[in-house]
């Protein structure tokens, strides 16, 4: 029923160490992070329809189990603020960067 919990970041972390650094460009490293950005926003997505099709089931009676409505939400839910905290940092840091002196 729960599903097990997947450490993304160090997949990519682990993939980065096996390329060797000259060969690593920030094109190439803007890509990885933007297809993973991609990947957990679509992740979130899904985790949101499904939370729907529970929500459907649930309210024309379908649904036996409450908790995996329960959970399922939750799971989106959270999934949703660590999106959000992301994208924080992400803006904090450009504001950083665009207040450094040349």
């Amino acid at each position: 029923m729960i599903d097990s919990i997947v450490v993304k970041p160090l997949s990519m972390l682990t993939s980065q160490s096996q390329v060797k650094p000259e060969q690593t460009g920030a094109t190439d490293l803007a890509q990885q992070f933007s297809s993973f950005l991609n990947s957990a926003i679509t992740n979130l997505s899904n985790q949101e329809t499904q939370v729907d099709q529970l929500n459907n089931q649930f309210i024309s009676g379908n649904l036996a189990d409450v908790h995996q409505l329960t959970i399922a939400s939750e799971k989106a839910s959270l999934g949703l603020e660590l999106t959000v905290q992301v994208r924080n940092k992400v803006i904090e840091a450009y504001q950083d960067v665009m207040r450094m002196q040349m």
